[in-house]
């Protein structure tokens, strides 16, 4: 086999990752972009340095065969350059985005994604004391709170677009990988969720939670809990949602990705725009009636949402699939802004977004009391003032200088789990708080207090569970 680069060797400035000595045995260079230039006079030809110029990292990669394990999918395969074992690469990513020696790990994703689980938590700490509705302190404390980690799920999804798009595979082998990773999970836990709630109440533990209706938690109702998740979550599975949500992602993926691929920087800013403005449509339906609005058959869908139409004019640029490519555009062409002018834009973008949902939540809450329906669209995920907050944060993450090492990498690799058992912990970590001497505390304080207490049981279980290949397969 006949190699354009007869030698695999570092380039100045750059950083030669997991070099094992030649050609075709998975060297891997990161340059930056002056070294694109040099590099034809290394091996590289002019030709098939089309990047030069461009913000970003360019690398340079032997493997034979590829193997997309390789490389954590944060490139545009441009061309292949000779035979069937080097690719070229154009690698969007800030130069602080650290990868561990096998190019698996950026440290600015793992601690946002560990930054995420913890939100994802702390939200659902909040609800036995948002569920009162009674307008006391403790309430709109829960209230601060739940709008304050909004963006949780959100920025997952867009972790999901850094690290996925562009997608690689063929279709068949993309699906085989990612969704037995989370079909497996979906299955364990919504078995085992329930199962541990009834052993739980069943031991003689009171509740004090507004949630939880004691008389339902019987054996018979267990048992229809344990097969009706083919349709969908129930109480004890809430966070299974997402899972839900994110099984049908992974099946769009392919197809939006062979669209990023050929698209032109223009056509997906385009696409980001009217998502973004679908983002606005619930505010629209909300504010419709007072400008005469009646509905159509007593729905009050609008754009051509009505009863027998669930889909309107912007389902399809809806939703989260929005946030991932959003988050591969961000990546593909970096922000080029200085630290002052991106806290100048983000943290008011932030304040904005959560002015709209904390104060907008508490005025919804006082026309439409206890009604979630109605305060849900203040707290939706694919609502215009979450999406100002979840931007914010990733613009701010993506720009820190994260050192990458075994700790953050591992304990990121144990979120998804622990996103997984969570939600019973903070059932637990609820009792536990009321029934010492800590139960007296405001809920100002409790909230995050249970947030920590869950998070550390959560983590203490998944790491466990990932000591054995089998359990392990029930949390990553």
């Amino acid at each position: 086999m006949k190699y354009e680069l007869r030698r695999m060797r570092k380039l100045s400035p750059g950083l030669t990752v997991n070099n094992s000595g030649g050609a075709g045995k998975g060297s891997v260079i990161l340059m930056g972009e002056d070294a694109w230039n040099p590099a034809g006079s290394a091996g590289f030809p002019e030709e098939l340095s089309p990047v030069a110029g461009k913000e970003g990292l360019g690398a340079f990669c032997f493997f034979s065969p590829f193997d997309d394990r390789t490389f954590p999918g944060n490139g545009d395969i441009t061309r292949n350059v000779c035979d069937d074992a080097a690719l070229f690469f154009h690698v969007t990513m800030n130069t602080n985005q650290s990868l561990n020696s096998r190019g698996s790990h950026i440290a600015w994703v793992d601690f946002l994604r560990i930054l995420a689980c913890f939100l994802v938590v702390l939200a659902h700490c909040c609800d036995p004391f948002v569920g009162s509705f009674d307008g006391s302190f403790n309430f709109k404390s829960a209230v601060f709170w739940g709008s304050l980690v909004r963006p949780c799920v959100p920025l997952f999804a867009m972790i999901s677009g850094v690290l996925l798009f562009p997608v690689t595979l063929e279709m068949g082998a993309f699906y085989s990988r990612r969704l037995k990773r989370v079909l497996v999970p979906l299955i364990v836990w919504s078995l085992a969720l329930p199962l541990l709630y009834f052993g739980y109440f069943a031991a003689g533990v009171q509740t004090s939670s507004p949630n939880i209706v004691m008389d339902t938690y019987t054996w018979n109702a267990t048992v229809g809990n344990l097969y009706t998740f083919f349709f969908n979550f129930n109480y004890d599975t809430t966070p299974l949602w997402y899972v839900y949500m994110l099984v049908g992602l992974y099946l769009f993926m392919p197809i939006m990705s062979a669209w990023l691929t050929q698209a032109r920087r223009k056509d997906v800013k385009i696409f980001l725009g009217i998502w973004i403005f679908s983002m606005t449509l619930p505010y629209i339906q909300m504010l419709a009636p007072a400008l005469g609005y009646e509905g159509n058959y007593g729905n009050m869908g609008i754009l051509g949402v009505c009863d027998w139409n669930p889909y309107g004019m912007f389902y399809n640029f809806s939703g989260f699939l929005g946030y991932m490519v959003l988050a591969h555009y961000l990546t593909k062409y970096p922000l080029a802004w200085s630290w002052k002018k991106t806290l100048s834009i983000t943290i008011p973008f932030f304040l904005i977004g959560f002015a709209v949902t904390f104060f907008g939540f508490l005025e919804t809450q006082k026309h439409f009391p206890g009604q979630y329906s109605k305060l849900e669209v203040l707290w939706y995920f694919s609502g215009i003032n979450v999406f100002l907050m979840t931007f914010a944060i990733f613009a701010v993450v993506s720009r820190l200088r994260i050192k990458a090492g075994p700790v953050l990498s591992k304990v990121a690799a144990l979120t998804f789990g622990v996103y997984l058992c969570h939600f019973f912990f903070v059932q637990c970590s609820y009792d536990f708080v009321n029934c010492t001497g800590l139960g007296g505390l405001p809920s100002a304080v409790k909230i995050p207090l249970m947030a920590c207490l869950a998070s550390a049981v959560s983590v203490a279980l998944v790491w466990l569970l990932s000591l054995n290949r089998w359990t392990r397969k029930s949390i990553m």
